[in-house]
């Protein structure tokens, strides 16, 4: 089966954490082949990162996957958002790439929210020592978009 988007298939991983008890990345490997599904270890373990799957102890012998809450995403995203607010001063943009510019010592904790706010076509951020985080884009994603996602993410952001 030919999924049409990475959103398909993360619904696909979602609907399978939720209705089986998996215990590793092979396991749920061979689950998504069951279903027609082939995909690569390490766009599979991106994916289960960006869903913020983790693994849980079944009390027994070992452990296995888990999905956060939607309360648990929302508060863990929230948290995100208010070290981003915290930390940014500007953002700047072109193309292809955003600069988001930080206070003094807040690149990194500014990086990792962008990473966390689950923004699709973001592909990575890159902290400075000091003061600013690089933002890179999916191909075709512009820096208007970017921005305009993250104003539906952030809707107090304030970056005229």
């Amino acid at each position: 089966m030919q999924l049409k988007s990475r959103e398909d298939r993360l619904r696909m991983i979602r609907r399978l954490i939720r209705h089986n008890r998996i215990g590793s990345q092979e396991d749920l490997l061979g689950l998504l082949e069951d279903e027609g599904v082939v995909v690569a270890q390490g766009t599979l373990s991106r994916d289960l990162k960006y869903l913020k799957v983790s693994k849980v102890a079944d009390g027994t012998v070992g452990y296995y996957y888990t999905l956060p809450s939607e309360k648990e995403r929302m508060e863990n995203e929230q948290l995100f958002i208010d070290e981003f607010l915290r930390g940014y001063v500007s953002i700047d943009w072109n193309s292809s790439m955003v600069v988001v510019k930080a206070f003094s010592g807040h690149a990194t904790t500014v990086a990792l929210a962008i990473d966390n706010m689950n923004l699709e076509n973001v592909l990575g951020t890159i902290a400075g020592q000091d003061n600013v985080v690089f933002v890179a884009l999916r191909d075709g994603y512009s820096g208007a978009e970017f921005v305009s996602d993250l104003k539906k993410k952030i809707p107090d952001l304030d970056f005229d």
